[in-house]
């Protein structure tokens, strides 16, 4: 009887013992992490854009000039599924999990099922998809176009319930938060919806800045929009027209460095909120990424130089981490002789990073 009972206490030890030195090994694994990792089978042309999926910082999906989609596991650094098109694809997002939508050059809204690698034609505009996004408010998808539309769809019966005018413009960039979306055109116009009433446009600004849009990204708190443009320069606009909120409103220029006394000025590509801090990031041309608190005017910080411009940005929904897509995008110059190849950084931010300090 004895001999069992110190057998069983021997058991338990042991165990114990298991179980913490596995705590342990977490522990330092997660110590060890690095700062920043270089995904494996990164697109072969441009990229369009890196999106994480809804309350997850593990699986991230990608779109490329190349024509593919890319679904990643990014604790395991693994590609797991690659879905190809004929035509580049514009933009992709995350209807959950293991539903994907994409919007191509080919005009076409695409729907994948990462399970079963199944692709559904869902519907189409009249010219390039350019802007994907998921309007969780009304568990449908938006798309907008350079045929001067946005349109919703309904991806339970898999077709288009209502399309909207957007000014004289193509849409350039698109952003959705609940039911509030905003779009900016190429004619430098802003048009703000509801979701909850699209027989109408809400508002209809003039940009605030002087040159082409190329990104715009509604706040955490749908209380304004951040805005980019190819002439280094961002805008923090506040939707309210109170004048006394409006006076809130500023422009700053970015992305630019100066050499030999000549200021060089980059597009800024890409916007990015942190959903907890309410900061975000931006990247350029200029192969940098910037960390901004727009509510003090301060920037945060700036990371390590890239390979090439930064062409699209996603922070996961709990702030953690930032997708950063590498690809070459200077169409305003000549293309150096050795362009270098599309990459894809995951990069695990801090509150030094990314808090208002």
């Amino acid at each position: 009887m004895v001999s069992k009972r110190r057998a069983h206490t021997t058991i338990l030890t042991i165990v114990n013992l298991h179980f913490c030195f596995n705590k342990e090994h977490l522990k330092i694994k997660s110590i060890m992490r690095p700062t920043e990792v270089k995904l494996n089978n990164p697109p072969e042309e441009a990229i369009s854009a890196v999106k994480f999926g809804p309350k997850t910082n593990q699986y991230l999906i990608a779109s490329a000039w190349d024509g593919t989609v890319r679904f990643y596991d990014v604790v395991n650094n693994a590609m797991r599924q690659k879905f190809s098109e004929d035509m580049p694809v514009m933009d992709v997002a995350f209807m959950d999990i293991v539903h994907v939508v994409s919007g191509s050059l080919d005009k076409q809204l695409r729907l994948y099922d990462v399970n079963t690698h199944t692709e559904t034609i869902v519907g189409q505009h009249d010219e390039a998809v350019r802007c994907v996004e998921h309007a969780e408010s009304v568990n449908g998808i938006l798309t907008g176009s350079w045929d001067k539309t946005i349109k919703l769809w309904d991806m339970r019966e898999k077709r288009c319930v209502g399309t909207y005018e957007q000014s004289n413009g193509k849409v350039y960039s698109m952003s959705v938060n609940d039911e509030k979306i905003v779009v900016a055109t190429s004619d430098r116009k802003v048009l703000i919806w509801d979701l909850r009433k699209m027989e109408e446009y809400m508002m209809k600004r003039e940009s605030s800045l002087k040159y082409q849009t190329r990104c715009i990204r509604l706040f955490p708190n749908k209380e304004g929009y951040v805005m980019s443009s190819i002439e280094g320069r961002v805008a923090v606009e506040y939707l309210d027209p109170d004048p006394e909120v409006q006076k809130r409103k500023f422009a700053f220029k970015c992305h630019r460095n100066k050499e030999d006394c000549i200021e060089h000025i980059y597009p800024v590509n890409a916007i990015s909120f942190h959903n907890v801090y309410n900061t975000f990031a931006t990247g350029g041309s200029d192969c940098l990424v910037n960390i901004w608190d727009g509510f003090n005017k301060k920037r945060l910080c700036q990371f390590h130089q890239y390979d090439t411009s930064i062409s699209s940005l996603n922070f996961s929904h709990d702030g953690s981490t930032l997708a950063i897509g590498c690809s070459y995008m200077d169409e305003f110059e000549e293309p150096p002789a050795n362009v270098p190849n599309p990459v894809i950084y995951v990069r695990y931010v801090t509150d030094q990073e990314t808090k208002q300090k």
